[in-house]
């Protein structure tokens, strides 16, 4: 199968990699060139065009900042889509985009999945990040070959959309967590405490997440560098508020997250990393919430494997 990996960002530059570092065969393409010279310096093809891409490939993932820039590519994709294409939107997007354009592909006579990643970009990095799968299981089955060798793994979550519903989801919650965290460390400054002791107090505790396993040692360090950053956070929220409206849903804990991200955003900056959510109250305290001894981005020491499917327990 020769895929095209269109978005070669922080995330997708990460997961192509993967594709390439295995042996698949994969062309390219993104607006930065150097981003392009360095998949092809590494053994991809120079995809030139998602129009040309999508004439030659026979699966192209889009890996892009939002909905819109998803929405512009397939425009340019849709007039080649034909039986046996597929169409993989690993962006974070909004349910009900990847459903409109998903339609479009389907009706043209291909196949649609979206398929986001979670777990952090450094495991993007090693193929051990897990991905979600919205879409046919004749479809899933076809390109499970590609998804565990980007992930960890994969799970096949129903229809197309449902894959996009349940990242946001899940972002939310690391959102939610990702303030807590700040919090809770700003707390354990202000009180006296050994950040070191605090770190790993919550660690073995109750208290741990992921994020803070992760999140919290990158504040700590002072870097905050976690390869994301607020206007990313403020999105992904946003659709996960969308999603509830949608639902019907009344939330309380989501509109006060959107009110935070958007405040750090206007005094930070939309690019300001999303860990430093907590220079809000670094400012406030004036207190230095650092400590020594935790490194400055994450890196996953996991050995790289095949991945596989999920099974959902029923």
């Amino acid at each position: 199968m020769k895929i095209g990996f269109i978005g070669l960002g922080n995330v997708g530059g990460k997961l192509s990699g993967s594709l390439i570092r295995n042996g698949h065969d994969v062309a390219v393409h993104d607006l930065n060139a150097v981003f392009v010279a360095d998949k092809v310096a590494a053994g991809a093809q120079n995809g030139v065009s998602p129009a040309a891409m999508m004439q030659a490939c026979d699966a192209v993932i889009t890996c892009l900042p939002s909905p819109a820039a998803s929405a512009a590519v397939m425009e340019e994709m849709l007039l080649h889509v034909g039986p046996g294409k597929i169409w993989m939107e690993m962006s974070t997007t909004d349910e009900a985009e990847v459903k409109r354009i998903g339609a479009q592909v389907i009706e043209a006579g291909g196949a649609a999945v979206d398929c986001p990643v979670s777990g952090g970009c450094h495991r993007a990095d090693t193929g051990n990040i897990s991905i979600f799968a919205g879409c046919d299981r004749a479809t899933f089955e076809r390109i499970l070959p590609l998804l565990s060798t980007m992930g960890r793994r994969v799970l096949h979550t129903g229809d197309l959309g449902s894959a996009s519903v349940l990242k946001v989801l899940t972002n939310y919650l690391a959102t939610a967590n990702l303030v807590s965290c700040a919090e809770a460390l700003t707390v354990a400054k202000g009180a006296g405490m050994d950040l070191g002791v605090a770190y790993e107090a919550m660690a073995i505790s109750s208290g741990t997440s992921f994020v803070h396993e992760t999140e919290s040692q990158v504040i700590l360090n002072g870097s905050r560098d976690i390869s994301f950053t607020m206007d990313l956070v403020a999105k992904d929220i946003g659709l996960f508020q969308d999603v509830a409206d949608r639902a019907g849903v009344p939330l309380d804990l989501n509109p006060l997250l959107i009110r935070l991200f958007n405040d750090a955003i206007d005094r930070f900056g939309p690019r300001e990393l999303s860990p430093n959510i907590i220079k809000r109250l670094e400012e406030a305290t004036g207190l230095d919430v650092t400590a020594p001894g935790f490194p400055a981005e994450m890196t996953d020491y996991e050995p790289e494997e095949q991945g596989a499917e999920v099974i959902v327990r029923r």
